[in-house]
């Protein structure tokens, strides 16, 4: 008969401490979404500034990208040297880029350069980790969601919005510096997961980085190709959202800027709703619905936008892209072995960040023949139809299942 239940073994946190844990995982969830976010409110002022075109500006975008690859490595770092440190990784690799850009950003290839840094942090999901090794099976999908939930809270258009227009487009990025302090300091109550500290009892060495990718198995691989496909479509479409919506509003429908603010604002706000109703069915429905719905919804309101501009499905965008990303951030962090489990969602990631290098470009040719941006919705919209693609793999469902059964039952 099966069990949800945790093993013996496994110590299981006290509330409270789930709930500081999800805090301090949701902050750094948060600093993430803002810098991977503002730049829907900077790229045009951006463009503006250094005298370039949009479709030239995406073209080099897509060559920095490159350097978001480098994200595998934060990845094996967490597995080596335990949660916490990787999470203080993290957080450097994306707040000292970040405040750098204020100061060093003269030109258009030195902000490319700090911008891709700061990109790269934000492309590693660890933050989920911790939470789904220390949440009890049952409440697993809940618990992520919640540290997801916080992390969406839209302090990029409320705050950065407002602090872009009154001061400068570099400082949207530099005040992160602010909320890495603060989750550095708050790093220092936290404990490294028990999970992740017998598998490194039960080896004599760290493992490094050639060590880990050798213990990877064959169902790793599956589970790998399953995430990076789901999460590749997903991150050049959510790209092409971010990084041209507020030029789609602003430079071709004329919105002004106050108008762009509160659209956006009404579209970050969509984010934890989403993410509150997503927890719900990840521990209710299961992973697969979610899935699902996410993929078809978006295909759905990308298209809808294209088609006739109106700024709701932009909105629904964000919505349906929610869904698909609390699936990534929950199914990443749970269905891998512990001692391996963030080198493989490096991998993943690794992978996946193939979309900051193509979705750029791809944006670019898109930008150049369809100025209107009309098709431009639609075709990202079509793109979301390949994480369904998902399924002829056969991913196990993993709804209200202990980390090890999912180990032994994948």
């Amino acid at each position: 008969m099966e069990t949800s239940e945790e093993p013996a073994s496994v110590q299981v946190r006290s509330t409270r401490y789930l709930i500081f844990l999800v805090v301090v995982m949701g902050l750094v969830s948060n600093m993430d979404s803002w810098l991977s976010l503002i730049e829907s409110t900077a790229f045009p002022l951006v463009i503006t500034e250094f005298g370039i075109t949009s479709d030239y500006f995406a073209m080099l975008q897509g060559v920095f990208g490159i350097i978001v690859f480098g994200v595998f490595f934060i990845g094996w770092f967490a597995d080596a040297y335990g949660r916490r440190k990787g999470i203080m990784l993290l957080t450097l690799v994306m707040g000292v880029p970040a405040f750098l850009i204020v100061f060093l950003s003269t030109d258009i290839f030195i902000f490319l350069l700090l911008y891709s840094l700061v990109i790269m942090g934000t492309t590693s999901n660890l933050w989920e980790v911790p939470v789904s090794e220390e949440a009890p099976a049952k409440k697993r999908g809940m618990y992520g969601s919640a540290a997801f939930l916080i992390g969406v809270i839209p302090l990029y258009a409320i705050l950065g919005n407002r602090l872009i227009y009154a001061t400068d487009w570099r400082w949207g990025y530099g005040i992160m510096a602010v909320l890495m302090f603060v989750v550095l300091l708050l790093l220092y109550f936290m404990k490294d997961p028990q999970r992740w500290v017998e598998t490194r009892d039960a080896r004599s060495k760290r493992l490094g980085v050639i060590d880990a990718l050798r213990k990877l198995k064959r169902e790793d691989y599956k589970y790998i190709g399953i995430a990076t496909v789901v999460y590749l479509a997903w991150t050049i479409s959510f790209k092409m959202a971010t990084s041209w919506g507020g030029y789609f509003f602003t430079t071709i429908q004329g919105m002004s800027p106050d108008e762009w603010t509160t659209l956006l604002t009404v579209a970050g706000l969509l984010l934890p709703i989403s993410a509150l109703i997503s927890g719900v069915l990840l521990d209710k429905g299961g992973r697969n619905i979610v899935l699902i719905l996410g993929s078809l919804g978006s295909v759905a309101c990308y298209a809808a936008l294209g088609l006739t501009a109106i700024s709701y499905f932009y909105w629904g965008m964000f919505f349906f892209m929610a869904m698909v990303l609390a699936w990534i951030y929950v199914y990443l962090a749970e269905i891998f072995p512990t001692e391996i489990r963030s080198t493989s969602i490096g991998v993943c990631v690794t992978g996946a960040r193939l979309g900051y290098v193509v979705g750029p470009f791809f944006a670019s040719a898109l930008l150049a023949l369809y100025p209107a941006m009309d098709m431009f919705w639609v075709i990202a919209g079509i793109l979301m139809i390949v994480p369904l693609l998902a399924f002829l793999g056969k991913p196990l469902e993993t709804k209200g299942k202990t980390l090890e059964q999912i180990e032994v039952e994948r």
